[in-house]
C-alpha cells in the first residue's frame, strides 16, 4: 500500500501571501515509523505522534538553501575604477561626478525610506500595496517600481496595419456591391453557391481581425521583484507555488518524458519551500508509480547540480542533447568533471526507466503487487481507490548537498464503474482540491507531461504580474506561448502555430487578454474557484451641469441603473463577507445563537458550491494561501483522500462554475472564458528564454487527429449553454474579447463553405463555366485591390509579430487542409454526439517508417482523414487538365477566359501542396488505399460531369458539308 509522508510546515513561512510562521514546529523530531495506508485508509492502532503525515523541523532564521550573494557592509569596499590612471576632472561637468551631492541624495533616500517601511506595514509584516502607490510619495528605490510594464506596438507600424484593415472593409463593401449586382445567368448556381461562401469568409475574418486591433507586448523585472520581496537576511516573500503535471497512459507517454517534466520543475528557481509539484496519474500505472520513484532518487543528484552551475535547460535529456558550447560563461573549475558524472548519472538512470518500460510490457495475469506483496490498487484501470504519495518534501529526504528538495506527489483519483470521470479536466479539479488540503498554494501552474519548463526563472516571470501591487490583483493567469521542439526546419504541417502564439494572442493581450491554451499558464486559485474579479474603484465623475436638461435626464437614468449595479455587487461583497466571518466565528467558537445559525447557513451553501469537506471548504476562503494551523497531519490525509472519491462532486457547482469546466473535450477553452465572464483579464508572457517547451505530432496523420481533437471541443462548446454567442452578456467580458471567443468555436463549420469553395476551380474547369462574369475594368480594380489588401494585412501582421513568412504561408496552408478534413470530420461528429448520442472514433493505424532524424515525419499512418483532401487534389489536377485539353482543341479564344478557372484552381493546389507532400513521403509514392479512395471519387465526380454537360451538344455532333464530292 502507499505511504504517504508530508510537510505541513510548508507554507506557514512569512510571506507575501500573509501566512503566520509556525514557530511551534521547531521543537517537534521526525518520526522514523511510517504506517501503512490501506485504500486511503488509516489504521486504528496508529498512535497520534506516528501518524502518516511527518512535520519536519522548521527551516527557519531566513537561510535559504541557495543562498544568494552577499557583502558584509562593515568591510569597506576597495575602489576599483576600470581606469585607475585617469583624472576624474577629464570627464568635465555632471552627475556623474558629483560625489557629495550623490552621498547626500543617498542619505535623503535612505531617511525616506525608512519612513516607508515604518508607516506602510501590513499585518504580517507585509509592505500594502495600496498604500505605497500614493501619488504623492515619490518612488525612491528600484524596489518599488513596477515589476512588469506594457510594450505598445510602434505606431509606425500599427497605424498602417489598422488604416488597411478599414480599407480593407470598404474594398470587400464594394466586392460585395459587384458579386450581388453582377449574378452569372449561365451559371446562377455557381455564382450563388460562391457569393454564400465569400460571405460566411468575410465574417470569419471579421471574427478574426478586430481582436487584434490593440496588439501589446510586455517586459518583466526579475531584480525588482527578488528586491521587494527576497530580501536579506528574512525568509523569502514569494507567493507559493502548487505545479500540476498530468498523465494518462505511459505507453503513450513514454515515462521519461514525464520524468524530464517533473525534474524540470523540481529544479526550478524558486524558494524550495514555495514549490509543490502534483503529478496526476488518471491510468493508476504502477509503471508511472516506478518511474517517479526513480525520478525522485535522481533529483536529489539533479537539482543541485543545476542550481550550483546554474544551467538551462533543467530537464536532462534536453540540456545534454543541446549543440552548443556548454563551457559558455562558465567559470567554475569543477563544472566539466561534475558535468561528465551527471551525464553518467543520467545515463544510468535512463536505463533504469527503459528497464521499467521493458518489464511492464509484460502484466501478470494476477496483475502487479507492491514488494510487501499486497496487490497494486491500480491494477484495474476503472475500479480502483484514490491513491495519494509524497515522494519529496518529506523529513530526511534531501539533495545529496544536504538542501531541501521541493515537495512531490503522486495522486491517483478513485475510478469507479458507473461514474462520469471527464477525462483531464476531472483529473485537474482532483489535483485542485488535493492540493488544497496539503499545502494550499494561491496560485497554480499547469503543465503537460511532455512540456517541461525551458526558462528556470518561468515562475519569477508570472509572479511578475500576479504580484504586482497595482495590477496584479485583477490577473486571473497568466499565458505563455506553446514552442516545441523536435519539428523539422521547413515546418510542413504548421505544427509551430506561430501565427497564433505571435499574432492572434498578442493582440488579445490588448484586450482583456489570452485565451486558456491548456497547458504552461499560472492561475489564481481564487479565480479557478468561480470568485468574481475585484472590483476597482473609479474616481467620482464630472457633473452635468453643464450640459442640456435631456443629457442630464439620460445621465441621471444611466446613473440610477449603475446604482442597482452597484448595490447588487455590494449585496454579492456583503454575502461573501458574512460567509468569510460566520467560518471565522466557527473557529474561534463563539458562542451567539445568531451568528451561529448565520454561520450554519453560509457553511452549508459553501458545501454545496465545494463538496462536503470542511478543510477544502475553508481553504477556499484563504485568499493568500495557507493551510490551518491547528489542523492534524492524519486528518489532512483523510481529508486529501476524501476529495479525489469519485462522488465528492456529485450536486456541487464543480466542473459547471467551480475549476476546469466540463462539457467538451477542449477543457481550456471553456475555463478561460468563463473566467473572463467573471470580470477577469488574463496577461500574455513572452521571455527572451521560451519558458516552456514541449513536442508536437510530426506526422501528418497525428497533426490532423490532434486538429480533430480541438475542432471536435469547439463544436461542443458551440451546441452548449457556453456558446459565446449567447453566454456571459451583463459580465465583465469585453466585445473583442468575445469575438475572439466566438471565432474559436464558430471556426469547424467554415469547413462546409470551405470544401464547397475548393471544389468549385474543378467544376468551373470542367463545365467551362465560371462564378465571375465577364469582368469590365471596375470589376479589374476591384479584385486587384482586394488581393492587395489581403497580402498587405499579412504583411503588416508578421511585421509587428516579429513572424517570418514561411510560418505565415504554412499556416495558411494547414488552414486550407485542416479545414477540409479534420474540421469537416470534426463537425459531423460533433453534432452525432451532441445531438443524436454516437460517439464516433477515427483510428490511426501505422504502416511503416525509415530510420534517420525526422523519420516519423515520413511515417504513414492511414485514417479517413485523408479522403477529401486528396479528393479535392485530384479533381483540380484533373479539371486544368481538361481546361487545358479543351483550349487547346477551341482555338485562341478560349484560352482568355481559361486564366482566371486556371488561377482559382492552381490557389487550391498550392494550398494543399504540404498535404501532396506527406502522402507521397519520402519514397515519392502514394499509398495504395488513399489513391484507390480518391481515384473512385475523382471518377465518380467526373462521370456525373460526363452525364450532365459534355463536351458534345446533346442533339449530338454537328456535321457540316465540307464541298468535296466523294463519290466521284
Amino acid at each position: 500500500m502507499l505511504t504517504a509522508r508530508l510537510n505541513t510546515g510548508r507554507g506557514l513561512h512569512p510571506n507575501a501571501s500573509g501566512m503566520p510562521a509556525h514557530s511551534e514546529l521547531d521543537s517537534s523530531p521526525p518520526s522514523s515509523q511510517i504506517p501503512l495506508l490501506t485504500y486511503g485508509e488509516e489504521g486504528s492502532e496508529i498512535s497520534a505522534d506516528h501518524h502518516a503525515l511527518i512535520v519536519p523541523p522548521f527551516m527557519g532564521h531566513g537561510n535559504r538553501v541557495h543562498p544568494m550573494p552577499y557583502t558584509d557592509p562593515s568591510v569597506p569596499l576597495q575602489p576599483r575604477p576600470m581606469v585607475p590612471k585617469k583624472d576624474i576632472a577629464v570627464y568635465g561637468y555632471g552627475s556623474v561626478a558629483w560625489k557629495d551631492r550623490m552621498e547626500e541624495w543617498k542619505r535623503r533616500q535612505n531617511d525616506r525610506l525608512q519612513v516607508v517601511k515604518h508607516e506602510g506595514r501590513n499585518d504580517g509584516g507585509n509592505l500594502d500595496g495600496e498604500e505605497l502607490d500614493d501619488a504623492d510619495l515619490p518612488m525612491m528605490d528600484e524596489g518599488r517600481q513596477p515589476l512588469s510594464r506594457k510594450l505598445p506596438i510602434r505606431s509606425s507600424k500599427i497605424n498602417p496595419y489598422r488604416m488597411i484593415i478599414i480599407l480593407r472593409l470598404a474594398i470587400l463593401g464594394l466586392f460585395f456591391h459587384y458579386r450581388l449586382l453582377h449574378p452569372v445567368k449561365d451559371a446562377y448556381g455557381l455564382w450563388l453557391t460562391s457569393v454564400i461562401c465569400e460571405i460566411w469568409f468575410a465574417v470569419s475574418w471579421i471574427l478574426d481581425q478586430f481582436p487584434k486591433w490593440y496588439p501589446i507586448e510586455r517586459e518583466t523585472y526579475l531584480d525588482r521583484l527578488s528586491l521587494r520581496y527576497e530580501k536579506e537576511g528574512k525568509p523569502s516573500e514569494l507567493a507559493s507555488m502548487d505545479i500540476f503535471v498530468s498523465t494518462v497512459d505511459p505507453m503513450k507517454e513514454p515515462p521519461l518524458i514525464t520524468a524530464n517534466t517533473v525534474l524540470s520543475i523540481l529544479a526550478v528557481d524558486y524558494p524550495v519551500d514555495k514549490v509543490a509539484c502534483y503529478v496526476s496519474d488518471d491510468g493508476a500505472a504502477m509503471l508511472t508509480f516506478e518511474a517517479l520513484s526513480e525520478t525522485s532518487e535522481f533529483a536529489r543528484k539533479w537539482v543541485p547540480f543545476c542550481k550550483k552551475f546554474n544551467i538551462e535547460p533543467r530537464a536532462p535529456e534536453w540540456y545534454f542533447s543541446q549543440k552548443i558550447d556548454y563551457l559558455k560563461n562558465k567559470v567554475h573549475p569543477a563544472f566539466v568533471r561534475e558535468r561528465r558524472a551527471m551525464k553518467r548519472e543520467y545515463e544510468e538512470f535512463k536505463v533504469r526507466i527503459n528497464g521499467l518500460v521493458a518489464t511492464a510490457q509484460k502484466v501478470p495475469e494476477d496483475g502487479w503487487t507492491m514488494q510487501d506483496g499486497t496487490p497494486w490498487p491500480g491494477n484495474c484501470v476503472r475500479d480502483h481507490p484514490g491513491m495519494i504519495q509524497v515522494f519529496l518534501g518529506h523529513s530526511g529526504v534531501r539533495d545529496v548537498e544536504g538542501n531541501e528538495l521541493p515537495r512531490l506527489v503522486y495522486v491517483s483519483r478513485e475510478k469507479r464503474p458507473g461514474f462520469e470521470h471527464h477525462k483531464k479536466a476531472g483529473a485537474m479539479n482532483a489535483l485542485i482540491r488535493v492540493s488544497a488540503v496539503l499545502s494550499n498554494a494561491p496560485y497554480l501552474l499547469n503543465v503537460d507531461c511532455d512540456h517541461y519548463i525551458n526558462n528556470s526563472k518561468a515562475l519569477r516571470e508570472a509572479m511578475c504580474f500576479m504580484m504586482d501591487p497595482t495590477s496584479g490583483k485583477k490577473v486571473c493567469y497568466v499565458q505563455f506561448p506553446q514552442r516545441f521542439d523536435g519539428i523539422d526546419r521547413h515546418d510542413r504541417y504548421s505544427n509551430r502555430n506561430v501565427v497564433f502564439f505571435d499574432i492572434n494572442m498578442k493582440g488579445l493581450d490588448g484586450v482583456q487578454g489570452p485565451i486558456y491554451v491548456g497547458t504552461g499558464c499560472v492561475f489564481r486559485r481564487q479565480a479557478l474557484y468561480g470568485y468574481d474579479a475585484p472590483v476597482t474603484k473609479k474616481p467620482p465623475g464630472k457633473s452635468c451641469n453643464c450640459l442640456p436638461k435631456w443629457c442630464c435626464c439620460l445621465c441621471c437614468c444611466s446613473g440610477k441603473n449603475k446604482k442597482k449595479n452597484q448595490r447588487k455587487t455590494k449585496s454579492k461583497h456583503r454575502e461573501a463577507s458574512k460567509q468569510i466571518h460566520a467560518l471565522e466565528n466557527i473557529e474561534e467558537g463563539i458562542s451567539d445563537s445568531n451568528s451561529q445559525k448565520s454561520s450554519n447557513a453560509s457553511q452549508i451553501k459553501l458545501e454545496k458550491k465545494f463538496g462536503q469537506s470542511p478543510v477544502f471548504v475553508a481553504s477556499t476562503l484563504l485568499q493568500n494561501g495557507g493551510v490551518p494551523q491547528n489542523a492534524s497531519p492524519a486528518s489532512l490525509l483523510r481529508e486529501a483522500i476524501q476529495v479525489i472519491s469519485c462522488g465528492y462532486e456529485d450536486k456541487t457547482e464543480w466542473g459547471k462554475e467551480v475549476g476546469w469546466i466540463y462539457g467538451s473535450v477542449t477543457e481550456d477553452i471553456l475555463t478561460g472564458f468563463k473566467m473572463h465572464c467573471h470580470g477577469w483579464r488574463s496577461v500574455y508572457c513572452i521571455p527572451k528564454r521560451p519558458a516552456f517547451k514541449g513536442s508536437a505530432p510530426i506526422n501528418l496523420s497525428d497533426r490532423l487527429h490532434q486538429v480533430l481533437r480541438w475542432a471536435l471541443g469547439s463544436v461542443e462548446i458551440f451546441l452548449s449553454r457556453h456558446c459565446p454567442i449567447w453566454y456571459g452578456y451583463g459580465g465583465g467580458l469585453k466585445w473583442l474579447e468575445r469575438f475572439s471567443y466566438i471565432n474559436s468555436v464558430v471556426y469547424p463549420w467554415t469547413s462546409i463553405p470551405l470544401l464547397v469553395y475548393c471544389t468549385l476551380p474543378a467544376i468551373c474547369l470542367l463545365t467551362g463555366k465560371f462564378i465571375v462574369p465577364a469582368i469590365s475594368n471596375y470589376a479589374s480594380l476591384v479584385f486587384m485591390a482586394l488581393f492587395i489588401s489581403i497580402a498587405a494585412t499579412g504583411i503588416l501582421e508578421m511585421q509587428w509579430g516579429g513572424v517570418g513568412i514561411d510560418d505565415w504561408w504554412r499556416n495558411e496552408q494547414f488552414w486550407v487542409i485542416g479545414g477540409v478534413s479534420s474540421h469537416l470530420f470534426a463537425l459531423f461528429q460533433g453534432l452525432l454526439k451532441v445531438l443524436a448520442g454516437v460517439n464516433t472514433s477515427f483510428t490511426v493505424t501505422s504502416k511503416g517508417a525509415d530510420d534517420g532524424e525526422f523519420s516519423e515525419l515520413y511515417l504513414f499512418k492511414w485514417t479517413s482523414l485523408l479522403i477529401p483532401p486528396t479528393t479535392l487534389l485530384i479533381i483540380n489536377i484533373v479539371g486544368v487538365v481538361v481546361g487545358v485539353s479543351d483550349a487547346i482543341n477551341n482555338g485562341y479564344d478560349s484560352w482568355g477566359p481559361l486564366f482566371g478557372r486556371l488561377f482559382f484552381a492552381f490557389w487550391v493546389i498550392m494550398h494543399l501542396y504540404p498535404f501532396l507532400k506527406g502522402l507521397l513521403g519520402k519514397q515519392d509514392r502514394m499509398p495504395t488505399i488513399i489513391l484507390v479512395w480518391s481515384i473512385l471519387l475523382a471518377s465518380i465526380l467526373t462521370l456525373m460531369w460526363v452525364r450532365i454537360n459534355p463536351f458534345v451538344s446533346r442533339d449530338g455532333p454537328v456535321l457540316e458539308v465540307c464541298g468535296l464530292n466523294c463519290d466521284g
